[in-house]
């Protein structure tokens, strides 16, 4: 028990640091976030974590089945889980079935286009059309000439409204009628258009179209007529593809004839398979255009039901990509820290320690090696080895020791001539045990209080390498994968905003127990008597 027992002034520094409320629940949020990430298996895996299949117990996710154990195919190859539980000898009701994690997708499993419910929906839209007439008129305001539905802005037979004056049934302002002086003029007029009423109470947007000056005056200006819209609102219906209509009958849809209700849901269906145009269809004296309208799957998709944090580029659940790549970009830090700070503090304490020559021959190494460019050998070692996590580990820990070697090559000058050091130098304590013995649990001061900082680091320069190409190899999970890949589909916003939130509140909660392991540190905290 005395090998884990704390002297006073750590214990002092440890019940400062849980006085920084901030920093200590942070630390602890890290913690759990980190062990999650950890078991990432058990909570994001397109793995059964157990199954039962013909009396006998397995764990795929600990051990590695055959095909032909389950589908007795005769392939020694990876089983697909999901289709062997969608077969008859699981969906039967008997003794045979798997359990799943929570959420049943893993980072390298890409989506199948049918497997998303959205894609299995067609909704129809039921919009009314607004009806169009138009009328050709002389200088006088007669009528010459009628189109489309003029009839009903006039509530009369077309044949009727011909000779007929235009000004009986509709009170024109004056835009519009200077607008119709300036053609017959020949003169360049634009467009008008204004809303009226007519003495029947029909409304309608009455307009004029632009008017350039010809060899010749027209004989007849064209009005167009447009109804207003009553304020009839459309109808949405869902139809799935065994051609089920969601939602209750609408207005519209209860007054059409069963032969017709048939033909709009066909056409529906052919939704599924190819694009339609919308149609119109009349229904006593009035027309509604139908829509249909499907949200065609593409990756990067969306988020959607199974996939609440969206798929990337190649139909990988993002959600379970963030996961994995947290447990990555962590485990990366921690590795990475440990090492050059372990290879740090052995060269700043040697040369701190013994000085003279030794002091000066690693000083200048140090320089030589400090000097050499860390991306061109980078991109050379993983170019002849090939880019791995190991290889990148290796080529950030070989650079990444020289900042801190220098500040414990100061505290091992600054506490080579202290009392202490030389009492066991006195009592002949061979100098390996002086170093690690007496002398740098008096200097790991600046290496614990760095040490959360130089972990955001080394995620952040995880995540920009991943982001430039240079990082771990696809497909690992990475959250600057992810980031890059946003940037190609600039519209995918869900590849920006899961991922950066991730590196941002990560990094936040570093910084946070940074500062307070910065506090609790600090020796001005302990020079007053107690």
């Amino acid at each position: 028990m005395a090998l884990f027992r704390l002297n006073p002034i750590t214990r002092k520094r440890l019940r400062r640091f849980r006085q920084f409320k901030r920093a200590y629940w942070s630390f602890w949020l890290l913690v759990v976030i980190y062990g999650l990430s950890l078991i990432g298996e058990l909570l994001c895996n397109n793995t059964p974590v157990i199954m039962r299949f013909e009396g006998e117990t397995y764990f795929p996710i600990i051990r590695f089945y055959p095909d032909n154990t389950f589908t007795g195919s005769g392939h020694d190859t990876r089983p697909d889980y999901k289709a062997i539980n969608a077969s008859e000898a699981f969906q039967t009701g008997g003794e045979n079935w798997m359990l799943f994690p929570p959420h049943p997708f893993g980072p390298f499993e890409s989506a199948r286009i049918e497997d998303l419910k959205e894609g299995n929906k067609v909704y129809m839209i039921v919009q009314p059309n607004p009806r169009i007439g138009t009328v050709n008129i002389t200088s006088k305001y007669e009528i010459k000439k009628t189109g489309a539905d003029a009839d009903f802005f006039f509530d009369r037979n077309q044949k009727s409204l011909r000779n007929l004056t235009l000004t009986d049934y509709w009170v024109l302002p004056q835009s519009i009628k200077n607008g119709v002086a300036a053609r017959f003029q020949n003169e360049e007029a634009p467009t008008v258009d204004t809303v009226l009423r007519s003495t029947q109470g029909i409304e309608a947007t009455v307009a004029l179209s632009q008017y350039k000056p010809r060899k010749r005056p027209p004989r007849t200006v064209r009005l167009t007529f447009r109804e207003v819209p009553s304020g009839e609102s459309n109808e949405h219906y869902t139809i799935n593809r065994l051609g089920n209509i969601a939602e209750k009958p609408g207005r519209v849809w209860s007054r059409l004839s069963e032969e017709k209700r048939g033909e709009l849901t066909a056409m529906a269906e052919k939704r599924f398979n190819t694009v339609l145009d919308p149609i119109n269809v009349k229904i006593n004296d009035l027309e509604y255009r139908f829509v249909f309208e499907k949200e065609d799957i593409a990756f990067p998709y969306r988020p959607a039901t199974n996939h609440p944090m969206g798929l990337d580029s190649a139909g990988r659940d993002v959600l379970s990509r963030i996961i994995y790549g947290l447990r990555i970009a962590m485990t990366f830090g921690l590795a990475l820290v440990l090492i050059s700070m372990t290879v740090g503090i052995a060269a700043g304490a040697i040369q701190g320690y013994y000085g003279g020559l030794v002091d000066i021959f690693g000083q200048r190494f140090t320089e030589v090696w400090a000097a050499l460019p860390f991306l061109y050998v980078m991109i050379l070692m993983a170019s002849v080895f090939g880019p791995s996590f190991l290889l990148l580990l290796f080529c950030f820990a070989i650079f990444n020791w020289i900042g801190i070697s220098y500040y414990m090559r100061a505290e091992f000058l600054r506490l080579r001539h202290q009392p202490f050091v030389e009492a066991a130098k006195c009592m002949g304590l061979p100098s390996i045990k002086i170093i690690f013995r007496h002398i740098l649990p008096n200097g790991l001061v600046p290496v614990i209080t760095f040490f959360p900082f130089s972990l955001i680091g080394a995620i952040g320069v995880l995540t920009a390498l991943d982001y430039l190409g240079y990082g771990l190899p696809p497909p690992t999970p990475s959250w600057g994968e992810l980031l890059s890949q946003a940037q190609e589909f600039k519209w995918a916003w869900w590849l920006v905003l899961y991922p950066f939130v991730a590196l941002f509140v990560v990094m936040l909660l570093f910084v946070f127990v940074g500062e307070g392991v910065r506090s609790a540190f600090d020796p001005k905290a302990f020079q007053k008597m107690e």
